[in-house]
């Protein structure tokens, strides 16, 4: 009885982790709408973010050994690459295409993971996992032509490949992270490399806008708030916890409700439309990462056996 009330709790974290981390691109978009720009902007959401990424990352490291040179270069490196660069692509792109597209593209990673294992590691692609790269790749195609017919082609394939960036960059971190989790500590290396993203961001604004840009329209502050919290630092939490109680992999498959959230909270708050080529996308992506997990799954029990 404790275990199912155990994996129901972890499930329901998942869930409510998922839908906030959607909540991102929507909160964003709004933002837009106010005439800021994404250097300002990712500037507040990182301010703001950054009093909780510090005790995030004290408490994860309490009684665990200090960092070494390497693992401090590692943080910096994954913290520069994995939050700053990404966020900072992703922001850029939002400018030019639905949050629904950019959700999509940013769904894409583990096919992402994947292909640099291929190139760096000489890590072999299994069937399976070729077929889930291409059935992912072409809902995302498919919605990213339907944006073409009813967008500036030109500023809806600037902003898709912008976001592809983030998600490439994204990807990077995630490949190269694994080594430093098993010493330094999940959420303590989530909490560093926020930390570092943090100060990237403070920095290049600090560099790139004069002091008259922070004046900015009150709804920003707020809505920078409520990014800052409810969808980066809270979602983390939620997340992780959930990874506690169900593992990594019913918790992903519980995420991929984002996407979905992110499709109803743009039509409901953004005004975007619903067509049948986005929900034919959207189920082809998700259909994708599906057979993916699957696919993977059923690789490492091969290499287990092997």
């Amino acid at each position: 009885m404790e275990a199912r009330k155990n994996v129901a709790n972890g499930i329901v974290l998942a869930a409510v982790g998922a839908v906030c981390f959607s909540g991102k691109a929507i909160i964003v978009k709004l933002a837009y709408r106010y005439g800021v720009d994404a250097v300002t902007l990712l500037m507040y959401r990182m301010l703001f973010a950054l009093p909780l990424f510090l005790p995030m990352a004290w408490w994860a490291g309490r009684g665990r050994p200090p960092l070494s040179r390497r693992d401090w270069a590692g943080v910096l490196g994954l913290g520069f690459c994995g939050y700053y660069l990404s966020s900072m692509l992703d922001f850029a792109g939002l400018q030019y295409i639905t949050a629904s597209l950019e959700r999509l593209i940013l769904y894409l990673s583990p096919t992402l993971v994947l292909l640099l294992g291929w190139a760096l590691r000489g890590r072999r692609i299994t069937g399976g996992q070729a077929l889930a790269t291409a059935v992912s790749y072409a809902g995302a195609v498919l919605v990213f032509g339907l944006e073409l017919r009813v967008a500036s082609s030109a500023a809806t394939a600037w902003g898709a490949l912008l976001v592809f960036a983030s998600t490439l960059s994204y990807a990077l971190y995630l490949f190269y992270s694994g080594e430093f989790v098993q010493r330094v500590g999940a959420l303590r290396l989530v909490g560093l490399a926020s930390i570092v993203a943090s100060l990237c961001c403070i920095a290049q604004f600090g560099l790139l806008r004069p002091l008259a840009a922070a004046r900015v329209a009150p709804e920003v502050l707020w809505l920078s708030v409520l990014n800052a919290t409810l969808c980066t630092a809270v979602p983390v939490l939620l997340v992780m916890m959930a990874i506690e109680r169900i593992g990594p992999g019913m918790a992903a498959q519980v995420g991929m409700i984002g996407p979905l959230s992110t499709i109803a909270m743009g039509i409901v708050l953004l005004g975007e439309p619903l067509t049948p080529w986005l929900v034919a996308g959207t189920l082809l992506v998700m259909a994708g990462i599906a057979l993916f997990g699957h696919a993977g799954r059923g690789a490492a029990v091969g290499r287990k056996g092997a």
